[in-house]
């Protein structure tokens, strides 16, 4: 059964988020902020008493022990997230309001501000109000407030504000009264006053989180969720089952692991939790998955192991048998009452695919009402892999035929490669084909109540949606009143639990987290909240509380020599081999120790610097050595220009730049050209052939920033399908024991490269001759005559494919490097 939204905000969940963000001081925040950066280092541990803080646990006794947690911790985020708000808008935008109407209800002052330009203002937006433009006197303005967009009209603001003053703590409805909104109060209700307004940031996924949040404990499995443990295991008789057919196609297409995680989704467990490390076939599994849960049939009750024979009555004659079926099935001989219910517009037909040339699938009337099932990721990117990945090889029937299901991708920024199946592109060609009278209708107001109906239309005719985690939780759900049975969210260990929450309260019966808790983490912007273990996923709270994942173990991406460190740090050596992985990556280059499959070049001369005003790092010696390197493997190799093939990956972002700054200067041609450059964060859940891994911390004093963290380091080893080459300050590196293992690794293998000035040397001739391998003669390759404008390059481009972002969900995002600074 869904949770009634309307009831959650009956509660008061909604108002009591608006009351609490609406009611904070805007410039105390700031401050607040500016302190704590100031005093970074010192002893933080008052927080939790101050802050009324706890730290995430495994389990939690109860509902009241879950919020007491949780509630805080993501308020701490809405803090951080108007903070940063503030910090990325190089150039503050104001605008200019009149009030036109302003009137109190529900502890709220509803506010109409008519204006002609709201820029990029929208809905859901959080502005600052102020009587005065922040900064245009010295003294502290004192008459200003939060105020929330509730409409956006094309000259007027319909705006929510919270004024009888701040609630102190947020376990409490403790009110303390303001000066300064009371000020605020008198002015705003007062027609004709005028107001400087300012937008902060979005508030739509984090308000949709907090609800998913408090919901908790309307969902069924409310128990199961609190301790991490299903007390009702499913037993056989609640198993479902697949055709022979269906069975045998996924039998010879999945490994034994891959096998079990279908398995564990048909024993119809409430949660199934799969970790899917780097190139184990994560996709092919969820598309596996996909197969078998939409062509299930419940399986047979099973008694004490033994198959139990349905009892029987005497058999009846033939004729009268054809009486009965006749009395009980009276579609057979007219209409099928369901089938006269279908939408008017509906068919057996399947929404148009570009470049897809499978055969749309034939429904028959046993399967027609099936389970419906929603398939959710973090961000955009990872969401529109699986959707490009499903439109180009389809899934399978019950009878293994090929098809491609009727799907719908539903929010913001679909990629370009699968537009045709987004919600607006179909809204689209659907009004398009309505007839003149319907056109007529829309001039006179119709337009959007049809297209509402349209997008009920394609809810209901599809047999998946595709949706990011935040807007799952959007209104367009929650005013179509669609449910769901199944969710699948992938890479589900890159959200915070209260995001992963966000879908379930959609009537869902079982959920199937897919992802790897040591790759990339949630973002969390907060690092309060971070300190106290906000950004543990709901995946990774449940593996710690013992509950069961099923592990994909069979990897098909890496040469082994790659594979071999990850596999015995990340995965206790359980990572095995494709059979034929280590022939599919072998490559010429190889006969050169330096260019991998796997090593590690240590640059001890090199410099880590801080941009002024940037809380990132760069290191310009390791860019020279790199982009030497990369000349060096692109004028012997030429198949490795294209960026396609080829990426160079750094966890900073300046260290990004950097790269593409002095590529340009060196090269003369734009880097996204030729060579895939970006972000650790950037990469996940890609490969290439060839990853340049630039580590830029480089000082044994200052500690290595988050470079420490295991699951970034995880993430950039694990990209390249043939080589790995990890640019870096040994000495600096191993003040870390992830990184002191690694390095050990390259030490133990031959594989480790001390590298000086002047860095040409290094890639000389006679050097690399020195590096080949026993078996190989050196090719001649040499440096001393390198050209500055390199390689002829034919600018061979990257084949057609979602790029990465970092948007989390579909209203907050960073940038389209997807990376974090420390």
């Amino acid at each position: 059964m869904a949770v009634d939204r309307n009831l959650i905000e009956e509660e008061g969940s909604l108002h009591r988020f608006y009351k609490i963000v609406l009611g904070w001081d805007y410039s105390r925040l700031l401050n607040e902020s500016t302190f704590a950066f100031a005093q970074k280092d010192s002893n933080k541990a008052a927080n939790e008493n101050e802050l009324g803080l706890k730290h995430v646990k495994d389990t939690y006794k109860d509902v009241d022990d879950y919020f007491a947690t949780f509630e805080p911790l993501l308020f701490e985020e809405v803090k951080a997230q108007i903070v940063q708000g503030k910090d990325e808008e190089e150039e503050t935008e104001w605008k200019m309001g009149l009030v036109a109407q302003c009137q109190e209800t529900d502890g709220f002052h509803l506010v109409e501000l008519f204006g002609e330009d709201w820029g990029s203002v929208s809905q859901n937006d959080l502005l600052l109000l102020s009587k005065e433009k922040l900064g245009d006197n010295k003294k502290r303005f004192n008459t200003y407030a939060f105020a929330l967009v509730e409409n956006r009209l094309p000259d007027k603001l319909r705006l929510r504000m919270h004024l009888d003053g701040e609630i102190k703590r947020v376990y409490t409805n403790e009110v303390s009264t303001s000066k300064n909104l009371l000020q605020v109060r008198s002015r705003v209700t007062k027609l004709k006053s005028s107001w400087h307004i300012m937008k902060i940031c979005s508030l739509s996924t984090i308000a949709r989180e907090y609800v998913a949040m408090r919901s908790i404990s309307f969902l069924p499995y409310k128990d199961l969720i609190l301790n991490a443990a299903d007390s009702n295991h499913s037993s056989e008789d609640q198993a479902w089952k697949i055709s022979k057919p269906l069975m045998d196609y996924i039998q010879a297409n999945h490994n034994s692991t891959q096998l079990e995680a279908i398995r564990a989704g048909l024993s119809r467990r409430k949660f199934v939790l799969i970790q899917g490390p780097p190139g184990t076939g994560k996709t092919q599994t969820i598309l596996g998955l996909l197969s078998a849960i939409l062509h299930a049939t419940p399986a047979r009750m099973h008694t004490k192991g033994k198959i139990s024979e349905i009892k029987r009555g005497p058999d009846l004659h033939i004729e009268d048998k054809k009486q009965q079926w006749a009395k009980a099935s009276p579609w057979l001989t007219g209409i099928n009452p369901r089938d006269a219910k279908m939408p008017k517009d509906g068919d057996d037909g399947f929404f148009p695919t570009t470049g897809n040339d499978l055969k749309p699938e034939v429904v028959n009337s046993s399967r027609k009402y099936r389970v419906r099932v929603l398939v959710c990721a973090p961000s955009n990117s990872a969401l529109d892999e699986i959707v490009l990945r499903l439109l180009s090889t389809g899934i399978r029937d019950e009878n293994d035929r090929p098809y491609t299901p009727k799907i719908v991708r539903i929010g913001l920024k679909a990629h370009h490669s699968v537009q045709a199946v987004s919600m607006d592109y179909l809204v689209e060609q659907k009004l398009a084909g309505m007839d003149f009278q319907t056109a007529d209708k829309q001039k006179q107001g119709g337009g959007a109540r049809d297209r509402d109906v349209i997008r009920a239309s394609i809810m209901d005719e599809s047999a998946i949606v595709f949706s990011t985690l935040s807007f799952s939780g959007s209104s367009l759900f929650t005013k179509l009143g669609r449910n769901f049975d199944i969710v699948v969210i992938d890479e589900a260990a890159q959200a915070v639990e209260p995001a992963t929450l966000v879908p379930l309260v959609s009537g869902i019966k079982q959920v199937f987290l897919v992802g790897d808790p040591v790759q990339l983490p949630a973002t969390v912007i907060s690092s309060v909240a971070q300190k106290f273990g906000y950004s543990m996923s709901l995946f990774k709270r449940f593996q710690k509380a013992g509950y069961p994942v099923q592990m994909l173990k069979t990897q098909y991406r890496m040469h082994p020599e790659i594979r071999s460190f990850p596999s015995k740090e990340f995965y206790d050596g359980e990572l095995e081999d494709g059979s034929d992985v280590k022939d599919r990556t072998k490559r010429l280059w190889h006969k050169y120790r330096c260019f991998g499959p796997f090593c590690f070049l240590d640059i001890h001369e090199g410099k880590e610097t801080q941009p002024p005003g940037s809380g990132s790092w760069e290191n310009i010696d390791e860019v020279d050595f790199v982009l030497l390197m990369y000349h060096k493997l692109v004028s012997s190799y030429p198949e490795l220009k294209s960026s396609s093939r080829l990426a160079i990956i750094t966890p900073y972002r300046s260290q990004v730049k950097l790269f593409r700054t002095k590529f340009k200067e060196k090269f003369g041609v734009d880097s996204e050209k030729v060579v895939d450059i970006n972000t650790v964060d950037g990469f996940q859940g890609r490969e290439k052939d060839v990853a340049i891994f630039s580590c830029v911390r480089s000082s044994e004093k200052k500690g290595i920033g988050f470079v420490a963290d295991f699951r970034r380091m995880n993430v950039g080893i694990t990209r390249a399908r043939a080589s790995v080459l990890v640019v870096g300050s040994a000495d600096a590196l191993r003040q870390d024991k992830h990184w002191k293992n690694l390095i050990s690794s390259a030490e133990e293998r031959n594989c480790l490269f001390k590298v000086s000035k002047p860095y040409a040397e290094f890639l000389s001739d006679e050097n690399l001759a020195s590096m080949a391998a026993e078996d190989a003669a050196p090719d001649g390759l040499g440096t001393d005559d390198m050209d500055p404008d390199p390689l002829g390059y034919d600018l061979a481009m990257e084949a057609d494919q979602p790029p990465p972002d970092d948007d989390y969900g579909d209203d907050v995002g960073g940038g389209d490097d997807g990376g974090m600074d420390d």
